[in-house]
């Protein structure tokens, strides 16, 4: 890679546009940027590093702070880097994001970043010579071209001397941090964390199943009530399945004998129950006989009540006959009375007629009203004729009525049809326009929300911009306390594996058995759970960080959408516009779509006046028909109602009269049907009182009134005959008692004692029932303890396996992570890392010997630390003056800038055969030089004409004087207050 030219324009200090000429300042192979502090040297590299990538390296990256302060508001802020990678010439512009004043109105909107990538020389692979404009794909490119990501380019063109004079200085745990942010061995500290993770997990399990066997061991106790043991095993459980089947057994022979008890009982109560028994039959025997024989005079009464009852049964059934026949007769009286009332009602007055004369009365009326049968029919015809004539008169004017109607719409129709001729023109032209007028207004509606959404996106941006600064310094306090944590937690080692320690037992670090003076904790000592703690903090502090920083790229997004399409218009202006056209869409939309509807409306006009003309003509003949048949039925009517009127006489109508006549002869036939009935029930009367008298004689009664004094109710005689049976019958039933051979010698004052075997049966039944249930829960704790006992078995034979692979997997977690029989104490990342300072030192002792003039070498050490701690990573010098090897700490200023530099282009001479990349042709070393004596830095000079050679470019960024008088290319930094500028030669 070789650097060609520089463009920054309001980056950094600098509020114009300067250009750096690489091609010009490398003619030499060596040249150097200078000035004051402060001027903007670095901020050069920092561009060729924004270009590329699109990042700054160090701590100035993760401000985002690249504009100029001093720039003009309408000066864009840009850098232009012209290069050449494997024969590939490009040109790459950047922006990054940045606040600028509005152009219209007040306050700052958001510019955003920007970038873009122009091929000057054919592309590689033969793609296209279009420009890329799309940020994540300029990215890719560069690092696909450069063979490296911007860390490993960090590393290796900006030379970090200054981070490995750090490294040099710096403790195990310092160093390794400073080697992981060099490498990159983020995964080899993923497996170590795959590893903890695993046996975290699988420890959870072994406890889980270990738990599993202790909840069987406390059921089997709790099943047996037994204490649980301090270690309970197979043998135990042997033991509880014996012992509960010894139960079962003891069990069981209890309840067989109390079994046996209770049925003897039994048998005896049995015994006692049954001759209680026969005495109480016998007592209640001796007992209902003499309630029987007190009741002898009653039972007498019963049956002399029953025997009379009995024979004055047929003299009441007769005079019950008689009582009925008695009312028939009154209710023929009454009805031959309200025979003559309604006669008499009728007009007839002739009641005293016998009843043959009343019938043939009857019959000369009936005759009479069926004379006036044809006049009732033509009365009625009269009536259907009056209501036709009333319907003619209704149709008449009907007629006359719809006739105007329709003469009327037809004298409207020619003046209708043009208006509908004339909307039919508005409708087709408003058709032809509405569509566009649509689209506009659908365009101006989106703007319009655009536009008013647009300081709330502003307002979203600066609180997703307020969170995320929230999130980095909420990030960086959560590191900084995991740093401090672990740093206080390294300090208090000594104290942690002493706290280990015991008495006899070899120390880990030592060896030896004798601990005299154990180091003691601090009261700030830092335990693993709280650096656990603090790692928890850290990662969700990372995760909330990336969180709000994805927000306020989508809200910096959704904003810029938004601005792009809104542009310079205004919210007012788009209203006002938009309700325009929306008042022109309102008048189009009322005559759009109407024009079919018009023409339909007009043909059915035409067709009205045809159907119109029709309806007139049918209702004029209507009217001509109904007139005359209203002429010819009023005649009728007129001649009808003569004759009727002379038919009537004093009654409404004929009809009333007939009906008149019709009921006098159905009330006269009533009355003589009457008269027959009242004569037929007086004889009926007089014969029953003669056959009661003589049926009172015949069944021995003096009188009627006698008969029916001994006369009983049927529920009375089935009563009587009912005690007068279960009398007999409980006397029978007493003496058949008395009479079993069963009873025979028993004598109802007998005395027998029950409660006695009762309560003696009962007790027994108790024992039998205690025995029972004692068995059956012999037997329950017996299966339960079996069923518990299997499935203990099976949890053990589950967890041995288990214990055993789990044991394997903490002791290769230990390994893997530094501990346990690791005797180097060297996690898989702290080998890594010793693997890759080796080769760094290897690379490095070739420069280092040669700048020191063949005194110092790098010496590379994995042993382990002292007391135990990690190891791997020692990195110590060899003077070559006294053999000895010393620590780097102990290197002056000027021999720690040799050493440092060494290191720097050892790793980059590492990195870059480890990733492949692109030859370097250009690299920058950054300040150092003021810590060397003149013989020292003529040597460093001619290590740097060393790189310089087969057209490799250096370039130096310092401040030091005499470097100025050795290198004759020079680009010098100037600062003022109107921001920093470029002087070629200076």
């Amino acid at each position: 890679m070789r650097l060609h030219r520089l463009e920054v324009c309001a980056f950094g200090p600098y509020a114009g546009r300067e250009v750096v000429d690489f091609d010009a300042l490398g003619a030499d192979g060596l040249f150097l940027l200078h000035g004051d502090t402060g001027a903007g040297k670095t901020t050069l590299l920092d561009a060729v590093a924004f270009a590329l990538f699109g990042a700054v390296p160090g701590a100035r990256g993760q401000v985002k702070r690249l504009r100029c302060d001093l720039a003009d508001a309408d000066t864009p802020t840009e850098v232009v880097l012209e290069l050449t990678v494997q024969g590939h010439h490009l040109r790459i512009v950047r922006s990054p994001e940045y606040e600028r004043p509005k152009r219209r109105g007040e306050g700052y909107t958001t510019q955003p970043a920007k970038a873009s990538l122009t091929w000057l020389s054919p592309p590689p692979d033969g793609g296209t010579a279009e420009a890329v404009t799309r940020i994540d794909e300029v990215g890719r490119i560069v690092e696909r071209l450069l063979g490296m990501n911007a860390q490993q380019f960090f590393q290796v063109v900006l030379l970090p001397q200054g981070e490995f004079a750090k490294f040099l200085r710096a403790d195990t745990t310092e160093r390794e941090k400073l080697l992981e942010r060099l490498f990159g061995t983020e995964r080899f500290a993923v497996v170590e964390q795959w590893f903890r993770d695993l046996r975290a997990e699988r420890r959870a399990e072994l406890e889980h199943r270990r738990s599993g066997v202790r909840d069987w061991v406390a059921r089997l106790a709790q099943v047996a009530g037994e204490e649980i043991p301090e270690d309970p095993d197979r043998d135990w459980v042997v033991m509880l399945q014996r012992r509960a089947v010894a139960e079962v057994d003891t069990a069981r022979r209890e309840e067989s004998d109390a079994r046996l008890a209770w049925e003897e009982a039994q048998a005896r109560l049995q015994e006692r129950r049954a001759a209680a028994e026969r005495l109480r039959r016998v007592r209640a025997a001796h007992t209902r006989l003499a309630e029987l024989e007190q009741r002898s005079e009653e039972r007498v009464r019963w049956s002399t009540e029953l025997e009379a009852a009995r024979r004055a049964a047929t003299v009441a059934e007769l005079v019950a006959e008689a009582e009925a026949g008695e009312e028939q007769y009154d209710r023929e009286v009454a009805e031959e009375e309200a025979a003559a009332r309604i006669c008499r009602e009728l007009g007839f007055t002739e009641l005293d007629l016998d009843v043959a004369e009343l019938r043939d009365r009857a019959g000369a009326l009936r005759e009479e009203a069926g004379g006036l049968s044809g006049l009732v029919d033509q009365a009625q015809r009269q009536h259907a004729d009056r209501q036709r004539l009333d319907v003619l008169d209704k149709l008449i004017a009907d007629d006359k009525e719809r006739i105007a109607i329709v003469q009327s719409k037809l004298d409207g129709l020619p003046e209708r049809v043009g208006e509908l001729l004339r909307q039919r023109e508005l409708a087709v032209e408003a058709e032809a326009k509405l569509e566009g007028v649509r689209a506009k207004e659908a365009e101006l509606t989106a703007l319009l929300v655009d536009a008013e959404a647009l300081p709330e996106l502003e307002r979203e941006l600066e609180d997703a911009r307020a969170a995320e600064n929230t999130a980095f310094a909420a990030y960086n306090e959560a590191k900084q306390a995991l740093l401090d944590l672990r740093e206080r937690r390294l300090a208090g080692m000594a104290a942690e594996l002493a706290a280990q320690l015991a008495a006899g037992e070899p120390c880990p670090v030592c060896g030896s058995e004798q601990h005299p003076e154990p180091a003691v904790a601090t009261d700030d000592a830092v335990s693993e759970d709280e650096e656990r703690v603090a790692a928890e903090r850290e990662a969700e502090a990372e995760r909330r960080r990336d969180e709000a920083t994805a927000k306020r790229y989508e809200a910096q997004r959704r904003r810029d959408a938004a601005a792009q399409r809104v542009g310079e218009r205004r919210v007012d202006e788009l209203a006002e516009e938009l309700a325009q056209v929306r008042d022109e869409r309102d008048r189009l939309g009322e005559h759009a779509g109407k024009s079919e509807a018009f023409a339909a409306s007009v043909e059915a006009a035409k067709k009205e006046e045809q159907s119109l003309m029709a309806e007139r003509a049918s209702c004029e003949r209507s009217l001509s028909e109904n007139e005359a048949e209203r002429s010819l039925l009023a005649e009728r009517i007129a001649e009808r109602e003569r004759a009727l009127a002379e038919a009537r006489g004093e009654f409404p109508d004929v009809s009333a009269r007939r009906d008149h006549l019709l009921a006098l002869g159905r009330a006269v036939d009533r009355l003589a049907d009457a008269r027959t009935a009242v004569s037929v029930a007086g004889r009926q009367r007089d014969e029953r009182r003669r056959s009661i008298a003589e049926a009172a004689r015949r069944a021995g009664f003096a009188s009627v009134d006698e008969a029916l004094a001994a006369a009983r109710p049927s529920e009375r005689i089935a009563e009587l005959e009912r005690l007068i049976t279960d009398a007999d019958a409980e006397e029978a039933a007493a003496r058949g008692v008395l009479d079993e051979p069963d009873l025979a010698g028993v004598s109802p004052d007998d005395e027998l004692d029950v409660d006695s075997a009762e309560a003696a049966a009962q007790e027994a039944q108790k024992r039998s029932e205690t025995a029972v249930a004692a068995v059956h829960a012999a037997e329950r704790t017996a299966r339960e303890l079996n069923t518990l006992a299997q499935r203990f078995e099976a949890a053990l034979a589950e967890l041995e396996p288990v214990e055993r692979e789990f044991a394997e997997l903490d002791a290769l977690t230990d390994v893997v992570n530094g501990r346990g029989q690791n005797a180097r104490r060297m996690s898989l990342r702290s080998y890594v890392l010793a693997a890759r300072l080796e080769e760094v030192a290897v690379a490095a002792t070739a420069r280092l010997r040669s700048m020191s003039q063949g005194r110092y070498s790098f010496v590379h050490s994995d042993a382990a630390g002292s007391r135990g701690t990690r190891g791997g990573l020692g990195l110590d010098v060899l003077d070559d003056y006294s053999g000895m090897v010393r620590p780097a700490k102990t290197l002056s200023g000027g021999e720690s800038f040799l050493a440092s530099l060494s290191l720097a282009l050892g790793l980059a001479d590492v990195v870059a055969a480890e990733t492949g990349g692109a030859l370097l042709d250009t690299l920058f070393v950054d300040e150092g030089f003021g810590t060397l004596d003149s013989e020292t830095l003529d040597v460093v000079m001619g290590v740097l004409d060393e790189l310089r050679a087969g057209g490799r470019v250096v370039g130096l960024v310092s401040h030091v004087e005499e470097l100025r008088q050795r290198v004759p290319t020079r680009l010098r930094v100037r600062k003022s207050r109107s921001g920093s500028t470029l002087v070629m030669g200076g």
